[in-house]
């Protein structure tokens, strides 16, 4: 009997401990379970720093301040004056060469057409001539007619009314006349000059003697003294028929000139650029340098191809160097705005209401709504006028972890006693 009593005392401590136990660890259950159901947020700082809104486009190498060296002359390089690396000056020989017999017959026919240019030139300058002494002796008509006591008042005001007769409209329409015809022999004039120049660069493309274009340094010099040129047919042969007409280069020249590269820009983006805004340039076969250049020209026309149209835009780079040659592949960056010392915070956390912006902000472990005033904006910042302080807390996402924590009971599975079933503590008999 005292053996049952003994063992039914253990018993009931056993029942009480696992009470105790299946209590504490409900109440911890419950806890974590609260916690879990909390809100978790996912925050930034507002930020004090610069803001750069830019445009990005890809295009090419337009000029990279080098000029070549072309003939149309066809014969044999007799003498080469020049090497690789060499400083020239514009009109210092390049290289001679003996014509051929075609050679000779366009180089005769390109200095025909150049006397026959000149002396265009100056049949149409004394035209001009003439056409202006008949306009200054016909304002002198007209000037002498308005001035005298029928069409001119004794104080010097004009007498409208004698001034509207047919005579003093004559005079006055042929002075007007000759001075229209004046002023228009003066575009014929102009483009008389401009034959004239186009026949002497013909004529010297096809002279014996190649010439420096301007001042530099030679480069990527491609004949040689007894080579065969064919410059009408922009090939070097040691025989051949030559077609009149095509540029054959003989070398480059260098200068100091800064590059020039070609940008096109898509019908989003040429309403925000402008020329005189700075712009980054990178080149593909240049690896980690940046370049930097100015907006020269933009073209708001713009060209239509397969349906998208397209508006070219020339840069101008601040600095050269040897390695950029024409035709090379680039990118640019062009700077429409920068703000330095500005607020920042992530463009996500701007919301909009119609036209009012807020941003979620955490204070003291509670999330409140503030309205602001943005100002530049970017993919990933924005910048924040007024509602923000430096330091403030945004919330840039929620996470709710009962989402992804269990929330069921640790005892939902029953509590299994020594003998017996699931949910319940039985003793045994």
């Amino acid at each position: 009997m005292q053996s049952l009593l003994v063992f039914v005392q253990k018993r009931k401590k056993l029942l009480l401990i696992a009470g105790g136990i299946f209590v504490t660890s409900l109440i911890i259950w419950r806890i974590m379970a609260g916690q879990n159901n909390k809100t978790q947020y996912q925050t930034a700082k507002v930020e004090r720093g610069t803001i750069v809104s830019m445009v990005s486009t890809s295009g090419t190498v337009l000029s990279a301040n080098i000029i070549k060296i072309t003939t149309q002359a066809s014969g044999t390089v007799n003498n080469i004056y020049v090497k690789d690396e060499q400083l020239v000056k514009k009109g210092d020989k390049i290289l001679e060469v003996s014509l051929d017999q075609e050679g000779e017959q366009q180089n005769a026919q390109a200095w025909s057409s150049y006397l026959s240019a000149k002396n265009s030139l100056s049949s149409v300058e004394a035209t001009a001539y003439s056409l202006q002494s008949d306009m200054f002796a016909k304002w002198d008509t007209f000037f002498n007619l308005a001035t005298n006591s029928t069409y001119q008042n004794a104080d010097g005001s004009a007498n409208e009314t004698n001034r509207a007769l047919p005579e003093f409209h004559i005079a006055k329409d042929d002075w007007l006349a000759t001075e229209a015809k004046y002023k228009n022999q003066q575009a014929v004039i102009t483009q008389a000059q401009s034959a004239l120049n186009s026949a002497w660069l013909s004529y010297q493309l096809s002279s014996p003697t190649v010439t420096a274009p301007m001042d530099g340094t030679v480069n990527n010099l491609v004949v040689v003294e007894g080579m065969v040129i064919n410059g009408s047919s922009g090939q070097s042969t040691t025989s051949g028929t030559n077609n009149a007409g095509t540029n054959q280069q003989i070398a480059v020249i260098q200068n100091d000139n800064l590059p020039l590269a070609s940008y096109n820009l898509s019908e989003v983006d040429v309403t925000r650029v402008k020329s005189g805004m700075k712009a980054t340039v990178t080149l593909d076969s240049i690896q980690g340098k940046t370049f930097t250049g100015q907006v020269m020209t933009v073209d708001r026309i713009g060209t239509v191809s397969s349906g998208v149209t397209s508006y070219p835009v020339i840069i101008r780079f601040d600095t050269g160097a040897p390695q950029i040659l024409p035709n090379m592949s680039t990118s640019a960056n062009i700077i429409i705005d920068s703000k330095g010392d500005v607020l920042l915070v992530p463009s996500a956390v701007i919301q909009t209401i119609g036209d009012q912006s807020y941003v979620r902000v955490l204070i003291n472990g509670k999330e409140q709504q503030v309205p602001v005033e943005t100002g530049l904006s970017l993919d990933t910042q924005t910048e924040v006028v007024s509602g923000l302080k430096e330091g403030d807390t945004v919330i840039t996402g929620t996470q709710n972890s009962s989402t992804t924590t269990t929330s069921s009971s640790p005892f939902s599975g029953g509590f299994v006693g020594t003998r017996g079933g699931s949910g319940n503590f039985r003793l045994g008999r």
